[in-house]
C-alpha cells in the first residue's frame, strides 16, 4: 500500500493526475486502516480537483471527512469543490469551519472573503428575479382580461414562490394577503386552492405573518372557506389552519418567533378566536359535512395537551364550557330526519374521538364531574321533551358517549327509562329508528358492565331481527350485536358463549355482506364490525385469510372516504396476526388451578405459531401492506391512537420473518412505519419502533430509508433501550443502531445526539451474553467518531480495561466485537497503546491468545493491535518481542498466503527490526502527500 502511496505522491508531483488517481486507487484496495484511506481519499480528492470533476472531489473529500472531521486539508478541498458546484452556502459553512481551525490562514480567509461576495451576489439575482416573478403573478391575476386558464396556472405558480422564504416575504410584502383573499371568493375550485396552498407557504413556521393574516383575512372568512361544499377545498382550508395553529402555538413557546426574529405578543387571542369559530361551525346548518369533520380533526389535534406533563388544560377547560352542548348537537343528529346539521358517515365517530379526548386531558374529579353533568343534563332535556324525536337524539348522543368516552354513555344509559326505550324502539317498523336503537344496543353490549344485561334481555330479540328483517342495514348491525355477545370470551377456546358453528355461520354472512357490493358502504362496515370481534375465533381467522374476496374487499373499504372503518380493520388484522399481547401463565400456577378446579384459559390449536406464520403469508399475499399503508396516512379522527397501535402491531407480525421484510419495505412498510413511533399509544410506539429495528437489522438501511428518511430512524431505535422494554427489543435496537454506526459519521453523531452512547455503555456489562455482545458491536461502531474516542482517552474511568477483559472472554462473538474496538482506538488514539499495560495483569496472554486463535477474524484483530502498540512506543515493542509473541508473529508473517493477517504480522517485524530489537534496521520509508 506505502509504495503505491509513494507512487502516487511522485506522480502528483510531477503534474500527472490520472497516473497519481490510479495509484491511490490501488492504494485504497490494499488498505486496511481507516486513517491510511482517509489520506487516500484526500488525495484522490485533490487529483479530482486538478482534472475539474469536482463531483468526484467532493464526495471522496466527503469520505476522509467521515473518518476524520479534524482533516483541515480534506474539508478546504470540499469547500473548493462546492464552491465550483455553485453550493455556495455549503462551500462557506467548511471554509468557516477552516478558518476557525486554521485563524492565521491567509488562504482560508480570502476564501472566505470570495465565498461571502458570491452569496451575497446570489441572493441579491434570487431576490430581484423573485420580486419580478411576484409581480408578473400578481398582474395576470389582477388583470380582469386575462384568460381563466392563464389565471389559474398564475396562481399556482403563486404557491411554487410562496414556499421559498423569498418568495414568501416578497408576497406578504406586496400587500399579497390582499390578493389572496380576492382569490378565496372565485368561482374556480383550482384557484381557491391555489390561494389556500399560497397561504400555508406564507404561514409555516412564521408567527409574525401568521397572526397578521389571521388578523387580515378573519377566521369568518377561512372557515367559511373551509364550511363550503367542495372536499378538497375543505381539507385544503383545514391543512392551513392547522399550519397557523402550529405557527402560534409553537411561535409561544419559544422568547424569539417568526424567522424575522421580531418579539411578538403573545398570540392567545387569536387562538382563542380560531378555537370559538371552530366551535360555532358545529351546529350551523350552513356548514357542510366534510366542513364540520375538518372542524372535529382541528379541535382533536390542538385542544388537548400534547403531553399530560403539561399542567395547563385550560384550553380543554374552555371548550368544554363554551361548546360541549354544540358538540352534542352534532353527536345527537340522526342524519334521516330533517332537523340538525348535515353529516358525513364519518361525523359521529369523530365526535366520539373528539369527546374522549376532551374527557382525558380533564385532571381532576371535579372537571370530569363537570364534564358528566353537562352530558346528563342534554340527554336528559331532549329524553324527557314529548315526541319520539327528541328521544331518538337522547339515544343518539349515548350511542357515540358509548364510543367515545365510555364511562360517561354508561353513565347516560343508566338514566331511568333509557335502556326500555333502546329494547322497545328495536322493535320500531321505522327503519331510521330501529337502526339508532340497535346501534345503541350495540355499543352498550360491547362494555362488559351492559353485556350480561343484553346476553339476558337483548340477544333473543337481536337474533329476532335478524331472521326476521327484510332491511339488510338493520339484519347487519343485529348480526354485529350477536358477533360482539359472541366473541365475550376472546381468545378463550373454552369459554364460547354460543352453540359450536355458530360463530362460524356468523363470520360466513359477514364475509358474504362485505363482498356485496350493492349494499352501501355503512353496511359493509358493520360486517367488519363484526369480524373484529368474531376473529377471536382461530377457526374464523381461517376461514377469513383463505377468502381472498373478503380480504381484498376489507383492504379497499379500509382505502376508501369512510374512516370509520379503520379501527375495524385494524382490530381484525390484529386478531388474524395474532399480534395482541398474550400472558402465558406460570405452568405451576395452572396445575394449582387445575386442582382447585378453578377456570384456567385455553390457546386454540389453530393459535400455534405455524398457522400464525401461513396466516400472515396468506395476508402479505392479498396485499396487506399497502392497505396499512393507505390507513396510516389518514388525516381523520377516526386514526386514533389505538387505531395506530394496532397497526403498528400487525407491521410487527409481518416483518417477523426475515424473508418478508423486503416485501414489506418495497411496499411502503418502512415509510408508513415512521409516523407510528411517535403519533401512537406508548405501547404501539414501541412495536413501531421494533419492526423499525427489525428491518434495519437485515435491510440496507440506505435503501429501506432513503435520504433523510434514514436518520429519522435513530430516534425510535433509542427509545428502545431502557428497562421498560424487552431484552429481545433491546438487543434488536443495538443491532440496528450498530449497521447505522458503521454507515457515515453523520449517523453516528445522530446516535451521539439522542443520548445512546451512555446506553449502549450500560448494555455493555448486561448479563444476557447476547445482548452484551450486542453492545459491544454496536461500540465498536461508535468508536469511528473522534467524540466517542475522547471517552476512553479521558482518566479516571475503566472502559479500556473492559475491552481488554472482553478480548479474553470465552463468548467468540464478544471477543471480536470488543478486540475490534481495541483495534480501531489504538490506531486512532496511539496513546492509549500506553495504557493498555496497566489494566489487567493478563493483558498480554489475551493478546497472544487473539493471535493463537482459531478464528481468522480475532487473530487479524490481535495482530491490528500489537502492530499498534509496536508503532506507538518502543518500550511496548521490546515488551511483546520479549514473549512468546515474537515466535506467533515470525510464523504468522511466514503464511505462503499473503493474508491481511500475515502483512500485518511481517509489519509488526519490521517495526521490531526498526527499532534495533531483532536485528539491523533495512533502509526504506514512505512517501509525502501532495
Amino acid at each position: 500500500m506505502s509504495k503505491c502511496l509513494t507512487e502516487g505522491n511522485t506522480l502528483f508531483n510531477a503534474g500527472d493526475m490520472q497516473g497519481a488517481l490510479c495509484f491511490y486507487t490501488k492504494a485504497l484496495k490494499l488498505s486496511h486502516s481507516q486513517a491510511e484511506s482517509a489520506v487516500l481519499h484526500r488525495n484522490r480528492s485533490a487529483c479530482y480537483l486538478k482534472l475539474e470533476d469536482y463531483t468526484k472531489a467532493e464526495a471522496d473529500a466527503s469520505k476522509a471527512l467521515d473518518a476524520d472531521p479534524g482533516d483541515v486539508k480534506a474539508r478546504f478541498r470540499r469547500a473548493q469543490a462546492l464552491q465550483k458546484l455553485g453550493r455556495l452556502n455549503e462551500a462557506f459553512l467548511d471554509a468557516q469551519r477552516c478558518a476557525q481551525m486554521e485563524p492565521t490562514n491567509n488562504t482560508f480567509k480570502e476564501m472566505l472573503r470570495l465565498l461571502g461576495a458570491q452569496s451575497q451576489k446570489k441572493v441579491t439575482i434570487q431576490m430581484s428575479s423573485t420580486d419580478a416573478r411576484v409581480q408578473q403573478m400578481f398582474s395576470l391575476l389582477l388583470d380582469p382580461s386575462a384568460q381563466p386558464s392563464d389565471r389559474q396556472k398564475a396562481a399556482q405558480n403563486l404557491v411554487v414562490l410562496s414556499r421559498e422564504e423569498a418568495g414568501a416575504e416578497q408576497i406578504f410584502r406586496n400587500d399579497g394577503v390582499k390578493l389572496i383573499q380576492s382569490l378565496l371568493g372565485s368561482n374556480q375550485e383550482e384557484v381557491v386552492l391555489s390561494a389556500l396552498r399560497t397561504l400555508v407557504g406564507l404561514c409555516t413556521g412564521h408567527q409574525s405573518r401568521t397572526m397578521a393574516i389571521v388578523n387580515e383575512l378573519g377566521m369568518e372568512q377561512l372557515c367559511g372557506v373551509m364550511g363550503s361544499g367542495a372536499s378538497a377545498v375543505s381539507l385544503a382550508a383545514c391543512h392551513l389552519l392547522q399550519v397557523m395553529f402550529e405557527a402560534l402555538t409553537e411561535g409561544m413557546n419559544r422568547e424569539i418567533r417568526g424567522k424575522d426574529e421580531a418579539i411578538l405578543p403573545e398570540p392567545s387571542r387569536e387562538l382563542r378566536s380560531m378555537l370559538r369559530h371552530l366551535v360555532e361551525m358545529m351546529p350551523a346548518s350552513s356548514v357542510s359535512g366534510p366542513g364540520r369533520d375538518s372542524a372535529i380533526n382541528l379541535l382533536v389535534k390542538q385542544v388537548p395537551r400534547k403531553s399530560q406533563r403539561n399542567p395547563d388544560n385550560s384550553l380543554t377547560l374552555w371548550v368544554i364550557d363554551q361548546g360541549l352542548k354544540k358538540i352534542l348537537e352534532v353527536a345527537g343528529t340522526v342524519p334521516e330526519m330533517s332537523e340538525g346539521p348535515p353529516l358525513t358517515d364519518n361525523s359521529h365517530m369523530s365526535c366520539s374521538v373528539l369527546l374522549s379526548k376532551l374527557y382525558d386531558d380533564l385532571k381532576s374529579d371535579a372537571e370530569r364531574e363537570n364534564f358528566n353533568k353537562l352530558c346528563e343534563e342534554y340527554v336528559q332535556h331532549h329524553f324527557g321533551r314529548p315526541g319520539l324525536e327528541s328521544k331518538l337524539r337522547a339515544i343518539q348522543t349515548v350511542s357515540v358517549l358509548l364510543q367515545g368516552p365510555s364511562d360517561v354513555g354508561n353513565r347516560t344509559l343508566e338514566m331511568s327509562g333509557m335502556m326500555d326505550a333502546v329494547i322497545s324502539l328495536c322493535a320500531s317498523e321505522v327503519v331510521c329508528h330501529q337502526q339508532v336503537a340497535v346501534e345503541a344496543l350495540i355499543h352498550a353490549a360491547g362494555k362488559a358492565k351492559r353485556a350480561s344485561f343484553i346476553t339476558a334481555n337483548g340477544v333473543a330479540l337481536l337474533k329476532d331481527l335478524y331472521k326476521k328483517s327484510e332491511n339488510d342495514q338493520i339484519r347487519v348491525r343485529a348480526l354485529v350485536g350477536l358477533c360482539k355477545l359472541g366473541s365475550a370470551g376472546g381468545t378463550d377456546f373454552s369459554m364460547k358463549q354460543f352453540a359450536e358453528g355458530s360463530t362460524l355461520k356468523l363470520a360466513k354472512q359477514c364475509r358474504k355482506w362485505l363482498c356485496n357490493e350493492s349494499l352501501p358502504p355503512t353496511s359493509r362496515r358493520w360486517a367488519i364490525e363484526g369480524l373484529a370481534y368474531l376473529t377471536f375465533d382461530a377457526d374464523v381467522k381461517e376461514d377469513l385469510v383463505e377468502d381472498r374476496n373478503a380480504l381484498q374487499a376489507m383492504f379497499q373499504l379500509a382505502k376508501s372516504e369512510d374512516k370509520t372503518v379503520l379501527f375495524a380493520v385494524g382490530s381484525t388484522l390484529v386478531n388474524c396476526t395474532n399480534s395482541y399481547d398474550v400472558d402465558k401463565p406460570d405452568p405451576q400456577m395452572v396445575e394449582l388451578a387445575k386442582y382447585a378446579k378453578q377456570h384456567v384459559p385455553e390457546e386454540h390449536p389453530k393459535d400455534a405459531h405455524s398457522f400464525v406464520e401461513k396466516r400472515l403469508m396468506k395476508l402479505l399475499e392479498a396485499g396487506v401492506v399497502s392497505a396499512l399503508v393507505c390507513m396510516g396516512k389518514q388525516e381523520s379522527p377516526a386514526l386514533t391512537e389505538t387505531c395506530r397501535e394496532c397497526i403498528a402491531r400487525v407491521f410487527l407480525a409481518l416483518v417477523e420473518r426475515q424473508e418478508d421484510r423486503g416485501t414489506v419495505v418495497a411496499q411502503g412498510g418502512g415509510k408508513a412505519l415512521l409516523p407510528l413511533v411517535s403519533e401512537s399509544t406508548d405501547v404501539g410506539k414501541t412495536k413501531a419502533a421494533q419492526a423499525l429495528a427489525k428491518i434495519t437489522i437485515t435491510s440496507n438501511p440506505e435503501i429501506a430509508f432513503p435520504g433523510e428518511r434514514i436518520y429519522e430512524v435513530v430516534r425510535p431505535l433509542v427509545s428502545l433501550l431502557t428497562l421498560d422494554c424487552t431484552l429481545l427489543q433491546n438487543f434488536e435496537s443495538l443491532m440496528a443502531l450498530t449497521n447505522l454506526a458503521g454507515i457515515s459519521e453523520r449517523l453516528r453523531q445522530k446516535i451521539i445526539k439522542e443520548k445512546a452512547v451512555p446506553k449502549v455503555e450500560g448494555y455493555m456489562f448486561e448479563e444476557h451474553e447476547l445482548v452484551r455482545a450486542a453492545a459491544t458491536e454496536c461500540m465498536c461502531n461508535l468508536v469511528l467518531s473522534t467524540e466517542v474516542q475522547q471517552l476512553y482517552v479521558a482518566t479516571g474511568n475503566d472502559r479500556l480495561k473492559l475491552l481488554v477483559l472482553y478480548s479474553g472472554e470465552e463468548d467468540e462473538r464478544l471477543r471480536k466485537a470488543a478486540a475490534g474496538t481495541l483495534a480501531m482506538l489504538t490506531a486512532e488514539q496511539p496513546e492509549l497503546c500506553a495504557r493498555i499495560p496497566g489494566t489487567t495483569s493478563h493483558w498480554l496472554e489475551i493478546l497472544q491468545a487473539l493471535l493463537l486463535s482459531d478464528s481468522l477474524e480475532l487473530r487479524h484483530r490481535g495482530v491490528v493491535v500489537m502492530l499498534n502498540l509496536m508503532q506507538a512506543e518502543k518500550s511496548l515493542a521490546e515488551t511483546l518481542m520479549e514473549s512468546e509473541a515474537l515466535e506467533i508473529l515470525s510464523v504468522l508473517a511466514k503464511s505462503t498466503e499473503q493474508s491481511p493477517i500475515s502483512r500485518a504480522a511481517q509489519h509488526c517485524l519490521d517495526k521490531a527490526i526498526e527499532y534495533g530489537i531483532i536485528k539491523k534496521p533495512e533502509e526504506g520509508g514512505e512517501g509525502n502527500e501532495p
